[in-house]
């Protein structure tokens, strides 16, 4: 039987000794004192039916903007504005929630929650607490674990963990190639039918050219979108920060948006060929938005995500707060006219991958995400040990966290600038990604699934190292004032996060 490059063949074969492994959440109380403010035997008791009483409902999906009741019933939505309050079963929870914005649970499709492996750094139930923290009640993890998740017994692993110790929906990816190597194809039938969202090596890059043709010639046959991480890794070489005017004043290695740009171009050329999706993960180049918004008005199927950290910071934090804030901070919509965050330079919190860009590439993000060339926001939340990153700049490892700040983030420099409606930083939040992963998450739809998260869009806070769920406090935006706040998070119609 002919076999190229670690492609399996036959349908059928992929199928064999292969049970679908569908996830069911987990109602246990995790202990983490830090992610929960009800008392542990309250946050997470079952109830058959909740109303949110007199919250701004704001539901892309439907194109719904108004002020109304939502009645969750056994685990689904069963009615929203006049019908919610009469159908409302007697003795059923109520939660107040006049003033704030209820929305469909957010979603987020790029997080590392390092298990199985790595949990030293994070584990799916410190993950999943500051997802819920962050008012997000579904994440998709990537599979750059150790070992990495390529055969359906690792990601049968992943769901009995998220199954017992996880208060989110917690999805996972499968790798593109055995390893992540970039060598041989992992079995995609058998991933598919394990349970994956998607396929990705996250975290590295396929070089292969040809290789990754033929991964995007199978996952079109399973209708899988393919997530990749943009690198080149002939151009990028070494490099540890933006290839630009600081960091030939820092005396840092350079890394040019060429070296995610290339790939960019590449995914754009094989989804043409294929007709298979590529989602470009974490863009951060005015190059690569260019390049995504041209393919996507001829109808290519590729689409493209930002993180937080890259439309709101810039190369220039690595060079100290003083220099960041005189002129790069000034696109950023900071709060009040307090006394801003401050950090030494060369604080390996900003070394992320890729690399934090100009205040041009910063610009042409913050654009595509308006004009909805990128049509995802997500966290990269990628956590480490503190002494890990506790090193020279050079030697740090690349990543963030940042589960729980980012709705904060994501609202202060789109909806509180001015620049994009709420409902519109919201659809980038939840049915966008729900749509991409083929999920019927992300909508307030009746009979869709219980997942809510209620914030008020203009408290103000602090962010503190001392309040985060996760294991790892790999954070650049700690001591931040932010605006925008989660106060609940719902999943399946209970209360996770208060």
């Amino acid at each position: 039987m002919e076999r190229v490059k670690g492609i399996e063949p036959s349908h059928e074969a992929w199928k064999a000794s292969v049970l679908p492994l569908n996830y069911t959440r987990n109602r246990a109380q995790p202990t983490n004192p830090a992610c929960v403010v009800n008392p542990p035997s309250l946050a997470c008791a079952a109830v058959s039916s909740l109303l949110l009483k007199g919250g701004r409902v704001i539901d892309p999906a439907n194109s719904r903007d108004e002020t109304a009741d939502v009645l969750l019933v056994d685990g689904r939505v069963a009615a929203i504005g006049a019908d919610a309050l009469g159908q409302a079963p007697e003795g059923g929870a109520v939660e107040d929630v006049s003033g704030k914005v209820v929305c469909p649970g957010l979603i987020d499709i790029h997080v590392h929650f390092r298990e199985p492996g790595q949990t030293a750094k994070e584990n799916i139930e410190t993950g999943a607490a500051a997802a819920a923290r962050g008012g997000f009640t579904t994440v998709v993890c990537m599979p750059n674990t150790s070992p990495a998740i390529d055969n359906p017994g690792t990601v049968a692993l992943i769901q009995d963990s998220a199954e017992r110790s996880a208060k989110v929906n917690v999805l996972t990816t499968g790798a593109i190639t055995k390893g992540i190597a970039g060598e041989e194809l992992a079995p995609i039938g058998s991933l598919k039918s394990a349970g994956v969202v998607a396929i990705t090596d996250d975290g590295h890059c396929v070089q292969d050219n040809d290789l990754m043709r033929r991964a995007l010639e199978y996952t079109a046959m399973f209708n899988l979108p393919v997530m990749d991480h943009c690198q080149d890794y002939s151009l990028v070489g070494s490099g540890v920060m933006h290839e630009g005017y600081w960091n030939s004043t820092l005396g840092l290695p350079g890394w040019p948006s060429a070296g995610e740009e290339m790939i960019v171009a590449r995914n754009i050329l094989l989804a043409e060929k294929t007709g298979a999706h590529i989602h470009c993960q974490h863009m951060s180049a005015a190059g690569s938005i260019r390049l995504l918004r041209e393919a996507k008005s001829r109808g290519v199927p590729i689409s493209g995500e930002a993180c937080p950290h890259h439309f709101t910071l810039t190369d220039a934090t690595i060079a100290g707060s003083e220099k960041f804030w005189a002129e790069d901070g000034k696109g950023v919509n900071y709060p009040g006219d307090g006394e801003r965050p401050a950090w030494p330079e060369f604080d390996t919190n900003f070394k992320m991958n890729p690399p934090l860009r100009s205040a041009a590439d910063r610009e042409a993000v913050i654009e595509g995400i308006v004009d909805g060339t990128l049509e995802i926001i997500s966290s990269d939340h990628a956590p480490h040990c503190d002494y890990e990153k506790e090193v020279e700049f050079a030697n740090a490892p690349f990543g963030i966290t940042g589960l729980e700040n980012q709705l904060a983030v994501a609202l202060m420099q789109f909806y509180h600038s001015g620049r994009m409606p709420l409902a519109d930083v919201i659809d980038r939040l939840t049915v966008a990604p729900a749509r991409l992963i083929r999920s019927d998450r992300g909508t307030l739809s009746v009979g869709a699934p219980a997942d809510v998260t209620v914030f008020d869009p203009d408290a103000e806070w602090v962010f503190r190292r001392e309040d985060t769920a996760s294991k790892a406090t790999n954070n650049p935006f700690y001591d931040w004032t932010l605006k925008g706040r989660p106060v609940m998070t719902i999943v399946g119609g209970e209360i996770v996060w208060q």
